[in-house]
């Protein structure tokens, strides 16, 4: 995700935004970020990904999400008509391995 792309559709608030209000505020838990132009308080969508760059804030590392603006906004449109997140996309924005896979049968 770019820097201006939006994390929080709602409110319209920026990835960059978030990245200067966790370096300025340095907020304890995630759950602040709302201060920030009230990010995460609208449909709720981008709350597990503001727990996320809270977390990478807070670890020291990049403050980031790994998936495309186009793909987390279709994600979103999803989760509107299905009120569930895509699991590969949540694991492809936090850099993590998915979580829908099945172990191998003996």
């Amino acid at each position: 995700m770019n820097h201006d792309d939006e994390v929080c559709l709602c409110f319209h608030v920026s990835l960059r935004k978030i990245q200067g209000f966790l370096t300025r505020e340095n907020p304890p838990v995630a759950s602040l970020i709302s201060e920030c132009l009230g990010a995460g308080t609208g449909c709720q969508w981008c709350v597990p990904f503001l727990r996320h760059l809270h977390q990478c804030h807070v670890e020291g590392k990049a403050v980031d999400l790994k998936v495309s603006p186009e793909e987390y906004m279709k994600a979103r449109l999803g989760f509107h008509k299905t009120k569930s997140r895509d699991p590969k996309v949540v694991d492809e924005a936090m850099g993590s391995a998915p979580t829908d896979q099945t172990p191998p049968s003996a």
